[in-house]
């Protein structure tokens, strides 16, 4: 038969149970509580589309881009520019917008065959900087104007987005054949909607920096334009493309660059020293002792460099040389 608790174990339990932390199953000699479980909150409004690996392999795959846009934005205007990946993250499309400053420098781009639009922002504390350098200036501070971009400074801007574009073209070659190509300017960003406010976003941060100037400079790609792509968005296939040896069409494009290629050619007789009396001296139908037997092979050079050896000839009536072989690279003329 079941005990009965008589009224002061009542009692005892009532008191265990109302004391801070207390347990009245434990007071009364129960089975220990079970172990509390950790929780997060998750909002509903901005759902995690893209998995943390994707995360990942979406910076290593723009931290290849930062480092080959920095060296052409060296060479494009001829200082030091250091670009690197700040940071990657999925928010919502407003709270993207809402995050950039306004005024700013806001590129609308597209990337066929991936369908829809995808932003480029770029901050005028770098912005300014940089049309100042363009335009003669060094990299001494530059004041920022609170207001939007003329249409000159739109046009210089034009050819270092060009640039980022050729450059992410390249970046995301690896996962689908596309070119990044700039369809539309603003000032505004609240002007600007591609996608709505609620939608998941991608937002890879780049720092940009020139001398004692930075800023930032931001792409920001909707989920619903790069989720046909998703799937390949992990760490080892991005690792695993990489490595990989160039393709036939790369090949190709290289041998028929270098194909085309003009190298400058000479061909030596022979090598001589003289005394400045003697060259004076010398007059028509003189003749010079050469260093060259008249049986050896003549050198030809190429851009400066010993490449071949033969013999001297003639052709369809012109001076000629018949090569023999290669030369060495310290063969003497």
């Amino acid at each position: 038969m079941t005990e009965v608790l008589d009224q002061t174990e009542i009692d005892a339990l009532l008191a265990a149970a109302a004391a801070p932390g207390g347990d009245g199953a434990q007071a009364a000699g129960g089975p220990a509580p079970a172990a509390s479980v950790e929780s997060r909150a998750y909002d509903f409004k901005r759902p995690e589309r893209v998995s943390k690996d994707q995360i990942r392999a979406l910076g290593t795959m723009h931290e290849g881009f930062a480092r080959n846009f920095g060296a052409t934005l060296s060479g494009f205007l001829r200082t030091i520019i250091d670009v690197r990946v700040v940071d990657v993250e999925q928010l919502t499309y407003s709270e993207f917008v809402n995050s950039v400053p306004n005024p700013t420098c806001f590129v609308i781009v597209q990337a066929p065959p991936l369908e829809g639009q995808m932003c480029l922002e770029l901050s005028p504390l770098i912005i300014y900087p940089i049309i100042d350098r363009l335009l003669g200036g060094t990299n001494a501070e530059v004041f920022i104007p609170p207001r939007p971009l003329t249409s000159i400074e739109w046009r210089l801007i034009k050819r270092m987005t060009d640039r980022a574009m050729e450059h992410l073209s390249e970046a995301w070659r690896g996962l689908v054949d596309l070119k990044f190509e700039v369809i539309e300017t603003e000032s505004n960003p609240q002007l600007v909607h591609v996608v709505a406010p609620t939608e998941v976003v991608v937002f890879v941060t780049f720092e940009i920096k020139m001398g004692h100037c930075a800023g930032t400079m931001s792409l920001c790609m909707p989920f619903n334009v790069i989720e046909p792509v998703t799937s390949q968005l992990n760490r080892q296939s991005w690792i695993g493309y990489r490595a990989k040896d160039a393709t036939e069409t790369h090949v190709r494009k290289l041998t028929r660059n270098i194909v085309k290629a003009r190298v400058g050619l000479t061909a030596f007789l022979a090598e001589s020293t003289i005394t400045f009396n003697q060259f004076r001296a010398l007059r028509a139908g003189d003749i010079l002792a050469l260093d060259k037997r008249v049986g050896g092979d003549l050198i030809v050079q190429i851009e400066g460099r010993n490449k071949f050896a033969g013999a001297l000839g003639q052709q369809r009536g012109r001076r000629a040389i018949a090569i023999g072989r290669t030369a060495e690279s310290d063969e003497p003329l």
